[in-house]
C-alpha cells in the first residue's frame, strides 16, 4: 500500500523523485552518523552503512516494492551523475588536505612504509586474483585487467578517513600519527598513479594503445605543474582570506577543476585524478586551502557525497553471497587485506627504527580503506573488469577494515600514551612541587581560577607548576583539519589572553591546547601525566534544566585522578576569609588540606563550620573533629575558628552561616564546600532543580571533589559514581 502510494505520488516527476531521494539519503546517513560518533567511528562508516540499508541488501530485501518505488532503475541515472560530481569535488578536497610539506618532512621513513604498504598488498591481491578469476570474473575480462584492480583496491589507504580518525584520536600531531598520515599521503598518490595507468591500461586493447594515455598524462602533469601550478599560487595570494575569497575567484576555481577533470577524463585516466591532482597543487599557505575548503565542503560532503553511497548501495548485493564459499572468500581477502596492509606497514616501521608498539599503531592506522576503496570499485564495476558479487564482497571488507580501525588503535595506543606525547614531556619535578591543572573553556571563569591559584601559590611560586590547557572540540570539516595539521596558531597563541591575565598576577603559566574528541577523559589524562595535586574547572550556568555538575564537568569529578575543584565565581577579588562547612566526609576533609594551603600562602583567615544533628555539651566542638582538624592544620590550628551548627539539613546550616555573615564588615569571600548529597552536591546528568548551594549561595564557591588512592582506587574501577559517594572519615 505505502510503495504503491509513494509511486504514485512521485513516478510522475524526475524531479520531485530525485529530491525525495536525497531527503532520505541525507537523513538516514545524519542519524545513523549520530550513531557511529557516539561509539567513537568515522562519519564515513555511517554514510557506507546508509547505501547498504537503502540497497537491495536490506530495504530491498525486506521490503523491496518499497525500494523499487523509491529508487527505480530509471532514476539511477541521475543520481549517479550527481554522485560522480560529489565524487570530483570531494578528491579535490582530499587533494586539497595534501600538503607535501608534511610528505618532504617525513619523507625517507614514510616513502618505505608506504611502498611496502602498496608493493605488498599490491602483490598479494593480484596473485589472489589468479585463483579468484575463474570464480568472480567472466571471459570478457582479460585476467591482467581484474588482478590489476584487486591489487589496486587492496593497497589503497583512505587518507582523509584516517585524518579524521587521528584527529579524533588526538593523534595527528603526535610522532606515529604524523608518520602515518605521511604514509597515507604518499600512498594516496602513488595509488592515484597507479589506478590511472591501470584505468587506461583497462581501457586499451593492446601495448600501442596504451602508450598514447600513457605519454598524454605525463603531458598533462607537466602542464599543470609548470603552467597551472604557478596561476595557482596567484590565486592563493588573493584569495588568502575570506574577504579575498570572492565569487569571480570561486568560479575560477571551479573552471579549473572541471577543465582538469575533463581533461583527465578524455585521456582515459578518469575525471577523479584530475580533481585530485588540482587539489594537491593548490596552494596551502596563507590559509587559502582551509578558506576554499570551507566555502566547498558542506555542499559536496553533505549534499554529493552520500548520494554517491547510497548510489554504491544500491549496487551491493550481499544476497549475492548466498553460498558458504563466497563468505570464506570474503573471509581470506578480508584476511589477506589485513595481513598485507598491516604486516608490510608495520614491519616497514620497524625497520625505519619505530618500535613495536608504534610499528603495529602505523599498521592498523595504514589498513583504514573507507570511502577511496569504494572509489576504486565503483571505477572497476564501471568498467565491467569486477563483477557486482565480488563488489559486494570488497565493499564488506572495506567497511570491516574501517570499522576496526578505531578500536584497534585504542588498544595498541591507548589514550595514557597520547596524553603523555600531548602533554610534553617534562624534568621530574620535586616532591614539594605544588601542581595545578586549569581548564579553560569559557573566558569569564578564567579571572577567577588565577585569582584563586594566585593565593595557592603565593609564598612557592618558583615551586609551582600551572597549566592552562585548553581542548579544541574535535570536527570532520576539511577546513578544520587542515588549519590543525598545519599549525595555524601555537599553544601560547591560543591561550595568549589567559597568558597575559596570568602575567599581571605575577603567575607563569604553561599552555596546552590540542583536539579532543573526550574533553572529560583527556582532561583526566593530562591531570595524570602531570602529577596535578589540584584540577580546577571553571562552573558556567548549564543549558535548560541540566543539573549543574552534570556533562563534561560530572565525568571529570568521576574520573580524574587528583583533586578536582569546581569554582563558582560570584565577583571573587581577594580571599582573605574562608568557610569550610564539614560534616565528615572524604571531600570534606579534602576541603580541609585546600583551606590549610590558603591559610599558609596567603594568610587566609579559615573558619571551620562543623555540622553535627546534636549538639555538643558546652558548645565546644566534640574530639573527633578537634583531632581531625589537628591532623589537618597541624600547628596552625590555633589559627582556625571552629562553629558548630545542629541541623538535620548541612545544607541549610551551611546556607544560614554564610548570610549571617554578608552584612557584617568582612563577609566570607570563598566557600570551600566537600561535593555529595551531604551539601545538596551530586553529578548527575538531568535534575529538576541545580544544585541547591550553587544556587543560593551568594558568594564565590569552590566545590571540591577529593582524591584518596585508597579510598577510590578500586572502587572507581567498579563504579563510576564511586568517587563521589560521601565516604565518612572515622575519628582519628
Amino acid at each position: 500500500m505505502l510503495a504503491t502510494a509513494v509511486q504514485s505520488l512521485l513516478g510522475h516527476s524526475q524531479l520531485a523523485l530525485f529530491i525525495a531521494q536525497a531527503v532520505i539519503i541525507i537523513a538516514l546517513a545524519r542519524a545513523l552518523g549520530l550513531l557511529v560518533r557516539y561509539i567513537g567511528l568515522p562519519m564515513v562508516i555511517a554514510e557506507i552503512l546508509t547505501g547498504i540499508v537503502l540497497g537491495p541488501s536490506l530495504l530491498g530485501w525486506l521490503w523491496p516494492q518499497l525500494t523499487a518505488a523509491l529508487f527505480p532503475k530509471s532514476s539511477l541515472g541521475l543520481l549517479q551523475i550527481f554522485a560522480q560530481i560529489g565524487l570530483v569535488l570531494f578528491m579535490f578536497l582530499v587533494g586539497l588536505e595534501l600538503d607535501m610539506k608534511m610528505v618532504r618532512k617525513h619523507g625517507r621513513a614514510s616513502l618505505l612504509i608506504s611502498i611496502a604498504g602498496i608493493a605488498v598488498p599490491f602483490t598479494i591481491g593480484g596473485g589472489t586474483a589468479t585463483l579468484l578469476y575463474e570464480t568472480l570474473s567472466s571471459p570478457a575480462v582479460r585476467p591482467l585487467s581484474f588482478a590489476l584492480f584487486l591489487g589496486t583496491a587492496l593497497s589503497i589507504t583512505a587518507f582523509p578517513v584516517l585524518a579524521r580518525i587521528l584527529s579524533a584520536a588526538r593523534m595527528l600531531h603526535s610522532k606515529v600519527g604524523t608518520v602515518a598520515l605521511t604514509c597515507a599521503a604518499i600512498n594516496d598518490v602513488l595509488a592515484w598513479c597507479l589506478l590511472a595507468f591501470v584505468v587506461a591500461s583497462t581501457k586499451s586493447h593492446s601495448l600501442a594503445e596504451s602508450i598514447r594515455p600513457t605519454v598524454l598524462t605525463i603531458v598533462y602533469v607537466a602542464v599543470m605543474w609548470f603552467v597551472v601550478r604557478p596561476l595557482l599560487r596567484r590565486l592563493g595570494q588573493r584569495g588568502s582570506n575570506r574577504e579575498g575569497l570572492s565569487q569571480n575567484l570561486v568560479a575560477a576555481v571551479f573552471l579549473l577543476l572541471f577543465l582538469s577533470s575533463f581533461t583527465t577524463e578524455l585521456i582515459g585516466i578518469h575525471a577523479l585524478f584530475g580533481a585530485f591532482l588540482l587539489g594537491v597543487l593548490m596552494p596551502k599557505e596563507s590559509g587559502f586551502a582551509a578558506t576554499l575548503a570551507d566555502r566547498l565542503e558542506d555542499f559536496a560532503v553533505v549534499f554529493l557525497l552520500p548520494l554517491f553511497f547510497a548510489y554504491s548501495g544500491l549496487r551491493t548485493q550481499v544476497g549475492l553471497l548466498s553460498q558458504a564459499n563466497l563468505w570464506l572468500l570474503f573471509g581470506l581477502l578480508l584476511s589477506l587485506a589485513v595481513i598485507g596492509k598491516f604486516g608490510a606497514c608495520a614491519v616497514a616501521a620497524r625497520l625505519s627504527g619505530m618500535s613495536w608498539r608504534e610499528s603495529a599503531a602505523v599498521g592498523v592506522m595504514m589498513n583504514t580503506q573507507g570511502l577511496m576503496e569504494l572509489v576504486v570499485l565503483n571505477i572497476g564495476l564501471d568498467l565491467g573488469v569486477i563483477s557486482p558479487t565480488m563488489f559486494t564482497i570488497m565493499v564488506l571488507v572495506a567497511l570491516v577494515s574501517t570499522v576496526s580501525t578505531t578500536p584497534l588503535l585504542r588498544l595498541i595506543y591507548p589514550d595514557r600514551l597520547v596524553a603523555a606525547e600531548l602533554a610534553a614531556a617534562e624534568p621530574p619535578r620535586a616532591l614539594d612541587t605544588f601542581c595545578l591543572l586549569l581548564c579553560v573553556s569559557y573566558p569569564a571563569t578564567v579571572p577567577g581560577m588565577l585569582r584563586l591559584t594566585a593565593a595557592l601559590t603565593r609564598r612557592t611560586r618558583e615551586r609551582s607548576r600551572i597549566y592552562a590547557l585548553k581542548l579544541q572540540r574535535v570536527s570532520e570539516r576539511s577546513s578544520f583539519y587542515l588549519s590543525d595539521a598545519q599549525g595555524s596558531q601555537s599553544a601560547a597563541q591560543v591561550l595568549g589572553p589567559v597568558q597575559s591575565l596570568a602575567e599581571e598576577s605575577q603567575l607563569q603559566v604553561r599552555p596546552i591546547v590540542f583536539v579532543s574528541s573526550h574533553l572529560a577523559r583527556d582532561i583526566a589524562n593530562v591531570s595524570e601525566v602531570k602529577g596535578a595535586d589540584l584540577v580546577l574547572l571553571g562552573w558556567h550556568r548549564p543549558l535548560l534544566n541540566r543539573a549543574a555538575l552534570s556533562g563534561t564537568v560530572g565525568e571529570v569529578l568521576q574520573e580524574a585522578r587528583a583533586d578536582v575543584g569546581v569554582l563558582v565565581d560570584r565577583g571573587l577579588d581577594a580571599i582573605r576569609r574562608v568557610l569550610v562547612p564539614f560534616h565528615h566526609t572524604t571531600h570534606d576533609r579534602a576541603a580541609l588540606k585546600l583551606a590549610h594551603r590558603l591559610l599558609e600562602q596567603a594568610e587566609a583567615s579559615i573558619t571551620v563550620l562543623h555540622v553535627v544533628e546534636e549538639p555538643a555539651p558546652g558548645g565546644q566542638a566534640p574530639p573527633d573533629i578537634e583531632a581531625q582538624l589537628r591532623e589537618v592544620f597541624g600547628d596552625d590550628f590555633g589559627r582556625v575558628t571552629v562553629k558548630q551548627a545542629t541541623s538535620t539539613e548541612p545544607a541549610e546550616a551551611a546556607l544560614f552561616e554564610i548570610r549571617s555573615q554578608i552584612n557584617l564588615s568582612a563577609p566570607y569571600d570563598l566557600v570551600i564546600v566537600g561535593v555529595g548529597r551531604d551539601w545538596g552536591l551530586e553529578a548527575r546528568q538531568f535534575g529538576i532543580q541545580q544544585e541547591f548551594l550553587i544556587r543560593e549561595c551568594p558568594t564565590s564557591l569552590l566545590i571540591l571533589r577529593g582524591y584518596d588512592p585508597t579510598v577510590h582506587g578500586e572502587r572507581a574501577k567498579a563504579s563510576s559514581k564511586s568517587a563521589l559517594s560521601p565516604e565518612r572519615v572515622s575519628p582519628s
